[in-house]
């Protein structure tokens, strides 16, 4: 799977690559012959040498200035080679930019494509999925394992063309200058190689153990910070410091071993390369002394062996990076592997009435008990129905199978005519707005979190739904009005603004279903009751589903189903219901006492604080 990935995301940018190659390859063209010049230079300088090897040096040297006087013939020999010299670098430096440049331009939209595909998936994944998985080991995956992936790409793979060219072209050029030499110049290459690859393996291993480690430590700081209102309140922070305290610790030493180990690699084989270096000076100087090489060769030699030998030295670091970015791309690979919901059902061009039917729905997590057994219900266009049931009775379970956010197992549901596992997720999702009893706001205006079902909703739009969730008043008193900015997951606004804000989102997407999950449990009863108001002036414009627990909530329903258990074991109007013995009946009479008791004494009703903290 990683390679058919790595295949697929570096489609349309592999051509960048292959000329940043070729664009490298012209640069060492270039340096390869800075070495020849000054052997040329030296060997004409020291030993007057005017062989082959320098004779176009003299030529040149010649040609620009003819005067025999040796002083002004060494200066031009000087300008003329540092001239060249200069020329090649600067010419080499202007592929090495080439080269640069396509890298990165290559592998920056590689990476960006890899984070557009990874978030694209992550959010048509299964429910299941994100509620089996670490939010901050998926952070982790998207961030540090991308970027792992991405410097992979910018320099280690330019950087093994680099070691191949620099032996594929220096070796030949070594054995012509002198054979000896250069077979002493490559002794130490087999050692190198050997030692890389041993340490490939080994750190491969202890890299996994740091991104798992870095994973968790990305887990717990994202939980403290998430819960850092419920670590204060309960004066946790000791805990929860000594909980990161730990990760952090784990992660150091994960780390430590790996430092160990490149601390381990790079001083073997620094040893080893200057040793080399030192060898080949001593044995050079030799057979310079017994007439076998010039100083020019010599020199050309050291230059030569120091360009191939520390690249080779770094393939060590370049097969570390190369291991990390294997463990990175595997980790992306999991994620990329997931099967995501499917997308390829039907898709009516028009909306749905709202009409929902239920016919023995059975549905149980994995091979657990059924959360909804034998569940039959129909419910007209334009109905208000509502769900009254203990936890853990199945109600919220039955708004997530019409989200389709699980698919029931057993028996039918219909929306209108059409079976909903046989609907495109998507449609079927746009049919329908929810609010639920936790509402998540996205740290943005307070109008963009109006218009997320609907981009193109009105200004009137959006105050008929505000004033129809008992919010306008309130906004317009915050700072900026519906420009006010609402914080993250809207910790500016009390949980009562909060669920008044994402009954309005709901309302102004207009939707054919609409389901209030529990979505008024932080607003006073004085709100709530003028909210409910309001939804009845609307009946019938839409069906609508409400899951609570206050009788309050209910009690002008068209319908009531009264769930135990995963079954429906009443149902009827809030009339009907209060008068016959059961569940319905006991809640009536519960409620009906703390109501009495709560208007016999002097305590307010409401709880909700309506002030705007941002």
């Amino acid at each position: 799977m990683n390679k058919q990935l790595f295949l697929s995301i570096s489609l349309g940018f592999r051509q960048p690559y292959l000329f940043a190659v070729g664009a490298m390859v012209m640069s060492y063209v270039f340096l390869f012959m800075l070495p020849l010049i000054s052997r040329a230079a030296l060997d004409i300088l020291i030993s007057g040498n005017d062989g082959e090897t320098s004779q176009w040096l003299s030529y040149l040297v010649a040609k620009v200035y003819s005067d025999p006087e040796s002083d002004n013939q060494t200066l031009a020999l000087l300008l003329i080679a540092a001239a060249i010299s200069l020329l090649f670098t600067g010419l080499a430096g202007v592929f090495f930019y080439l080269r640069g440049h396509l890298i990165a331009t290559a592998s920056e939209g590689i990476a960006r494509r890899l984070r557009d595909r990874l978030l694209n998936h992550l959010n048509h994944l299964p429910i299941l999925f994100h509620n089996n998985t670490d939010t901050g080991d998926l952070i982790q995956r998207c961030t540090s394992d991308v970027e792992t992936f991405r410097v992979f790409l910018s320099g280690q793979i330019i950087e093994i063309a680099r070691a191949i060219l620099m032996l594929l072209v220096v070796t030949p050029i070594l054995f012509t200058l002198h054979i000896k030499m250069a077979l002493l110049s490559l002794a130490s290459m087999p050692v190198l190689f050997f030692c890389a690859v041993l340490f490939f393996q080994k750190v491969k291993s202890i890299f996994t153990k740091v991104d798992e480690s870095e994973a968790s430590l990305t887990t717990v700081l994202q939980e403290n910070l998430t819960g850092i209102r419920v670590v204060r309140a309960f004066a946790r922070q000791e805990f929860e410091v000594k909980k990161f305290a730990e990760s952090n610790a784990l992660f150091r030493e994960e780390n430590k071993r790996l430092m160990r180990l490149l601390g381990g690699y790079y001083g073997f084989s620094d040893l080893i390369c200057l040793g080399q270096i030192g060898v080949l000076l001593i044995a050079g100087a030799a057979w310079t002394i017994a007439g076998e090489l010039t100083v020019g060769t010599l020199f050309a030699f050291i230059t030569y062996e120091s360009m191939i030998i520390w690249p080779i030295r770094h393939m060590g670091r370049v097969l570390t990076d190369s291991s990390k970015a294997v463990v990175a791309l595997g980790r992306l690979a999991e994620i990329l592997t997931e099967p995501m919901e499917s997308q390829n059902e039907l898709s009516p061009r028009h909306q749905l009435q709202g009409k929902i039917t239920f016919q023995d729905v059975r549905f149980c997590h994995e091979l657990n008990k059924p959360v909804l057994d034998n569940i039959s219900l129909d419910i007209q266009p334009g109905q208000t129905v509502a769900f009254l049931g203990p936890p853990g009775s199945g109600k919220s379970t039955l708004v997530q199978l019409l989200l389709r956010l699980h698919d029931y197992q057993a028996g039918s549901i219909k929306l209108d005519q059409y079976e909903l596992s046989e609907l495109n997720r998507k449609y079927a999702r746009n049919q329908m707005s929810i609010v639920m009893q936790e509402p998540f706001l996205f740290a943005a205006s307070i109008r963009e979190n109006l218009i997320l079902g609907d981009r193109q909703a009105s200004e009137e739009d959006i105050h008929r739904a505000t004033m129809t969730a008992q919010i306008h008043d309130s906004i317009l008193k915050f700072p900026k009005s519906y420009e006010s900015l609402v914080g993250e997951r809207g910790v500016t606004l009390s949980g009562g603004q909060r669920q008044r804000i994402a009954l309005a989102r709901a309302l102004v997407k207009q939707p054919p279903i609409l389901i209030l999950d529990d979505s008024l449990s932080a607003v006073d009863t004085d709100t709530e009751a003028k909210i409910l108001t309001a939804l009845r002036a609307q009946r019938n414009q839409q069906t609508t589903l409400i899951i609570a627990h206050r009788l309050s909530s209910v009690m002008h329903a068209d319908t009531i189903f009264v769930l135990n258990a995963g079954q429906i074991i009443q149902q009827g109007h809030h009339q009907t219901l209060s008068k016959q013995p059961g569940v319905y009946q006991k809640l009536c009479v519960i409620q009906g006492a703390i109501e009495n008791d709560i208007e016999l004494s002097d305590l307010p009703t409401t709880t909700e604080t309506p002030e705007y903290s941002g």
